[in-house]
């Protein structure tokens, strides 16, 4: 066996935040009080890394980019049969992560628009109005059920692999690295389609950054006009006497 490059710097990056900003959201939610800004501040960072991911799809490395990893039902159905090989997410794999960005982004989007009548009210909450805002309270709450089922999915899936099929899928998230069958790369089972093989570089990197960055300012209200000013109350009537 030798190693494969799988994971770049930017992606494991990316996993591990996500990781860490999702679990302090979920803390901070369950907890409240105080917390609950913290929340909120948790969930204009978690936008900003899935506008960063969904950039990074497009103009990352081979194994970062959705044209390497995300295939159709042939793809799928030679997994199953045990005929696929390669680096990064593996056809199953690949739902996983496009379920995850998306209910990631559904979750994290609900919460810009909600209010818990106590603490809390989303940036956007005012532009959808009371009520809508408080079934988006409730989309919050319920997609947080679904978001939690499929991590735990996730990392069922992990501990199958290292109990069942021996192979450690943390550590290359962890190193970059990979153990792989050098018959299998000597055949070509690890490139990338030729549309993929480009990309990744600094400046790829910056302007994903950037994006990210701008959106996570706008999650956050950072680009909604200033509130208008309040009108001026009426002098008091001088008393009388």
């Amino acid at each position: 066996m030798n190693r494969q490059r799988v994971w770049d710097l930017p992606i494991r990056l990316f996993h591990w935040l996500l990781v860490a900003s999702i679990t302090f959201a979920y803390i901070s939610g369950t907890l409240g009080g105080n917390l609950i800004d913290w929340h909120g501040r948790a969930g204009f960072f978690i936008v900003g890394l899935v506008v960063f991911r969904i950039v990074w799809g497009f103009t990352g490395t081979p194994t970062a980019r959705f044209a390497t990893f995300v295939r159709g039902p042939a793809a799928i159905r030679a997994y199953l049969r045990g005929e696929w090989r390669g680096l990064g997410h593996n056809p199953i794999g690949a739902l996983s992560v496009l379920g995850l960005l998306a209910l990631v982004a559904i979750q994290a989007a609900t919460g810009l628009f909600t209010n818990d009548d106590i603490a809390y009210q989303g940036p956007f909450a005012d532009w959808v109005g009371k009520d809508l805002s408080d079934r988006f309270h409730s989309w919050h709450a319920l997609l947080q059920n679904g978001l939690l089922a499929l991590i735990a999915v996730h990392v069922g899936a992990i501990v199958f692999y290292l109990r069942v099929k021996k192979e450690n899928l943390v550590k290359p998230m962890l190193t970059g690295w990979k153990a792989a069958d050098p018959a299998a790369a000597r055949a070509g089972q690890y490139a990338p389609p030729p549309a993929a093989r480009r990309g990744g570089g600094f400046i790829a990197f910056l302007v994903a950054a950037a994006i990210a960055g701008a959106a996570g300012l706008a999650a956050a209200g950072a680009l909604l006009p200033p509130p208008p000013a309040a009108a001026p109350q009426p002098a008091s009537a001088a008393p009388a006497w």
